[in-house]
Formats: C-alpha cells, sequence, structure tokens
C-alpha cells in the first residue's frame, strides 16, 4: 500500500489546527475576536469586555443528553476492555470532544504484561489521518501523544496497519509490530456527509457570529448604563468670575447651590435625556432566537424564561430539534465506537478479525430524554394494547430502550 507519510499528514493537521482551537476557545468562553466599534474607543470597551456561554450551552445540552449504555450482541466480549478504560469518562470526553471540533480520535495501546489494551481520547488538533470512505477506519494516522506547556510535541507517533512509529522530541524513533492489521487510530466523527467526511462542528460559524454580536449588544448596553445611572447634567448662564464646578461632585450630589451674580442673574440647571436599555434587550434577544432555532435549544435555555411556564410536553416539542440532532449523532458515534471496539479487539486477540464479524454487534443508548409519570403511563398502557393485538411485541428490553428504566430482578 502506498502511504501519504508523515510530512503530508503534519502539514494536513497544519490547516484545520486553527479552526479547531478556535473552537475550543469558544467552548471555554475564551474567545477575543477584534471587533472595533466606530462610536465606542477601544480602552473604553476592553473596560466592560463580555463573556456569553452560548456555544459551550449548545454543545452540553446535547452532549449531556448522549449516554452509552452498552453493546448488544458482544460476541467478542469488548465490553471488558472499555470497562477497563474508564467508560463514564471515556465515552463523555469522546463524545464531547467530537461534538466541539467534528471529531476526535482513540488511540489504542498495547497492554502491557498481559493486560487489556488502553485507550487514550485525543482531541483533533492533535491528530488526522487518511480516512477510508467505506469503513471509517483510517489508512494511516498521525498524533501527537504528548506536548509540553507551551503546545510544542514532545512525543509524535506515525499509524500503519503493521506498525506504530513513535517520534520523541529527545531520543531515537522507535517502532512496535501492529498485529491488528488497522492503524491504532480510530475517528469518532460527528454528522459526516460526502463533502466533510470528518463530520462538522456543532459550534457553527452561524452560531460563532451570533455569540459575537450578541456580546458587542452587551458591550454597547453596559457602556450606555454608566449613562443610564449617572444622567449627563448641564449648567447654562454661569458667570465668568464663578468658580468651575466638580465634575464628580456635580454627579453624585444631591443637591448643587448656585448663587446669583451681582447683576441679579442665577444660571440654569438642566439635565439630558437618559438612555433607554430596551433596544439592547430586544437586540440580545434577537440574537438569542437566532441561535437557540440553529442550534435546537429554546429561549428559555439562554436565559430568556417565558412568562408562563412550559409543561413537560410543550418542553419536549420544544426541543424535538435537539432530539433529531441527538438521534443523528448518536448514529455517528455508534459507528465510531463499533470501530474502537473492533480494533481493540483485533489487539487484545492478536488477530486481524475481519470487520464483518462485527455487523451483528450494535450500540445501545439510554433515552436523550428521561421518562416522567406521565410518559410512562402513556407507555405502559401502548405497551399493553400492542401486546393484546400481537402477544409478546414489546418485551422488557424494548421497555428499557424507550424509558431507559431497568426492569426488577434483572429484566433489561
Amino acid at each position: 500500500m502506498n502511504y501519504m507519510g508523515m510530512g503530508y499528514l503534519r502539514r494536513k493537521l497544519a490547516l484545520y489546527q486553527l479552526g479547531v482551537k478556535k473552537r475550543y476557545r469558544y467552548y471555554a468562553m475564551a474567545d477575543k475576536e477584534p471587533s472595533r466599534s466606530i462610536v465606542i474607543p477601544d480602552k473604553v470597551r476592553d473596560v466592560y469586555s463580555s463573556v456569553l456561554g452560548w456555544t459551550a450551552h449548545g454543545v452540553d445540552a446535547l452532549a449531556d443528553r448522549i449516554v452509552f449504555r452498552e453493546f448488544a450482541n458482544d460476541d467478542f466480549n469488548a465490553t471488558e476492555i472499555f470497562s477497563a478504560n474508564n467508560p463514564d469518562i471515556f465515552f463523555d470526553t469522546a463524545i464531547q470532544s467530537a461534538l466541539i471540533a467534528s471529531c476526535c480520535f482513540v488511540y489504542v495501546m498495547p497492554g502491557v504484561n498481559g493486560e487489556l489494551p488502553k485507550m487514550q481520547v485525543v482531541e483533533a488538533s492533535r491528530a488526522t489521518g487518511i480516512l477510508d470512505p467505506t469503513t471509517f477506519l483510517l489508512t494511516e494516522g498521525y498524533a501527537v501523544l504528548e506536548q509540553d506547556e507551551y503546545g510544542i510535541p514532545t512525543l509524535e507517533a506515525y499509524f500503519t496497519p503493521d506498525a506504530t512509529w513513535y517520534y520523541p522530541k529527545y531520543g531515537e524513533e522507535y517502532s512496535i509490530s501492529n498485529p491488528s492489521g488497522q492503524p491504532l487510530l480510530v475517528p469518532i466523527i460527528h454528522r459526516p456527509d460526502a463533502v466533510r467526511p470528518f463530520g462538522r462542528s456543532r459550534i457553527t460559524r452561524a452560531g460563532m457570529y451570533q455569540q459575537k454580536a450578541a456580546k458587542r449588544t452587551l458591550e454597547r448596553a453596559e457602556v450606555t448604563a454608566e449613562f443610564y445611572s449617572f444622567p449627563q447634567k448641564y449648567v447654562v448662564g454661569t458667570s465668568q468670575d464663578a468658580d468651575p464646578i466638580e465634575k464628580w461632585k456635580a454627579t453624585v450630589s444631591s443637591l448643587l447651590e448656585f448663587s446669583k451674580d451681582a447683576d441679579g442673574d442665577s444660571p440654569t440647571v438642566g439635565q439630558f435625556s437618559t438612555a433607554n436599555m430596551s433596544p439592547f434587550i430586544e437586540q440580545l434577544r434577537m440574537y438569542a432566537s437566532l441561535f437557540a432555532g440553529g442550534s435546537g435549544l429554546t429561549l428559555d435555555d439562554l436565559g430568556f424564561p417565558s412568562d408562563n411556564p412550559s409543561s413537560v410536553e410543550a418542553i419536549k416539542a420544544a426541543h424535538e430539534n435537539l432530539r433529531a440532532a441527538g438521534r443523528k449523532a448518536q448514529r455517528s458515534f455508534a459507528s465510531g465506537f463499533l470501530n474502537t471496539a473492533y480494533v481493540a479487539v483485533c489487539l487484545r486477540d492478536k488477530f486481524p478479525f475481519s470487520r464483518s464479524q462485527f455487523m451483528e454487534t450494535s450500540v445501545k443508548w439510554e433515552p436523550l430524554f428521561e421518562a416522567d409519570a406521565n410518559m410512562l403511563t402513556m407507555i405502559g398502557d401502548g405497551a399493553i394494547k400492542l401486546n393484546q393485538a400481537v402477544p409478546g411485541y414489546l418485551d422488557a428490553k424494548t421497555i428499557r430502550d424507550l424509558t431507559g428504566i431497568k426492569g426488577a430482578d434483572g429484566n433489561d
């Protein structure tokens, strides 16, 4: 097989690295993109720098609902490998990373002294590869396994079906044979398609623009609030011989005294009309509506509670787009986790199994929305009627898939 080589993969990673890091900055609410204002000076804007977490909430709202349960028809006992690799943390980390950056990678390491293989999640800014469009496994891969506090790689790896080559910053390169027949770097992809085989991020360009525009609105509102709190005042008709008025005293004092001059004239005191904060609130709500529509959330999720609380059914109906996005993400991640299980089993057994032997294995997920009392009642009534019409149509496993509740005495 002709490989593109490690140098090519390094250059490929550099092309997409900036975009991945940008989305991680948005997720960490550390985005500080320059947006000059024609009215507010830069020094003033820096004082009132705003922070919003809409994109982070858009990722977490979906990631927290996608919960891996188990492998069904696990003929090769891949579950034991995942159980030895902190599954509660492993699956959540892989799902969250893939939602942020469109994909992540799982580095499968051989076990030491007969131990089970170990697995490490590598973010998309540190790994890439050449994707097989039929199996969505890599034909070759590259990853930065370790780096220093400045982000400089200290250990790189190049993955092929036959061996894994390691390149430490200090020391000689070395290789380890690979008996699995597949590169030990497996992609976990969110929403792949023919144009973008490595998927699409949950943090979209539209979402980043809407958050940035909302941040500008907040900054303008903060500056305007200063004038709203302390309205500007003016005095006309003062004598040229009068002592100048201290500005701060004139702003915060509740009583000012102005005496008449020698001609018996007195100055006129006035106040400019205060700024109205309502336009900023409406503009912020507009951007929140745009972001909510694109991410499957509601205005309640973004901090704009409705006057009348919605019922449980209304909340579920409002999150229908989020439910559809979750189902799509589950199908995408299921393929990646099955590929990870396949490579890990081949490495554990030191035998290159055929991918078709894993066709019967499937991934089980917990329901995206937890069942409440009303939903349990409706499912129960429906199950009784269906089983009366077709005896045995719904069993304990199907009920658990619908409700997420495991039955007593070990019944699924």
